[in-house]
């Protein structure tokens, strides 16, 4: 894996109570050979309460992709099957800093007055959830305003539930927006802008 600038992967765990922390751990181990720019921090979710918090990490495994700075992407669960691609290629995406978003959409984020909360969830059998994900990646890098959340809906059945997910990718904003499917970038982030308060015009 060629990275242009370094990248943090940091793996929040819990030794107990955990159906997929010990999978996740290895895969953490793992990513860490494919570059020398490439480090992997675990740490424990209870152990490490004062980092979970300033990651704001709630649940495990949580996989943190940052780099010289953190851009607010998390992964929640184990990124095996279609979301190994996503995983890599949002370690990609961090080392490159640059979002590759079109203009029209960098100029849109531009104008956000107030955050906003992305939530994605996906499942590791669904073949367009990677587009969708790094779609969603591409918005968080681009503006410090916008935060993202991976969730794999299986992992997490009662979180999914409470969003009413019943296809995937289905994206929440801010908690009072959703929408489905893996849209082009710029209908993507029409959507997203929906979800914020005190929002200019698109």
């Amino acid at each position: 894996m060629l990275l242009a600038h370094p990248v943090r992967i940091v793996l929040f765990k819990e030794e107990s109570g955990c159906q997929f922390c010990k999978e996740a751990v290895g895969l953490a181990q793992e990513l860490a050979q494919l570059s020398g720019k490439l480090t992997v921090e675990i740490m424990d979710l209870q152990k490490d309460a004062p980092k979970a918090a300033e990651y704001h990490v709630d649940k495990v495994p949580a996989f943190v992709v940052a780099g010289e700075r953190d851009y607010g992407i998390r992964y929640y669960g184990v990124p095996a099957g279609y979301e190994f691609t996503t995983l890599l290629t949002l370690v990609e995406l961090v080392g490159s800093r640059d979002s590759g978003l079109q203009p029209e959409s960098r100029s849109k984020l531009s104008n956000l007055t107030s955050a906003l909360d992305l939530q994605m969830f996906v499942t590791l059998t669904c073949p367009v959830c990677p587009v969708a994900a790094v779609t969603a990646a591409r918005v968080a890098t681009e503006s410090d305003r916008v935060s993202l959340s991976i969730i794999d809906a299986a992992e997490f059945p009662q979180l999914a539930g409470l969003y009413n997910v019943m296809a995937v990718p289905r994206t929440v904003v801010n908690r009072v927006h959703s929408f489905e499917g893996a849209l082009p970038e710029a209908r993507f982030v029409e959507e997203v802008l929906k979800g914020a308060s005190g929002l200019v015009a698109l």
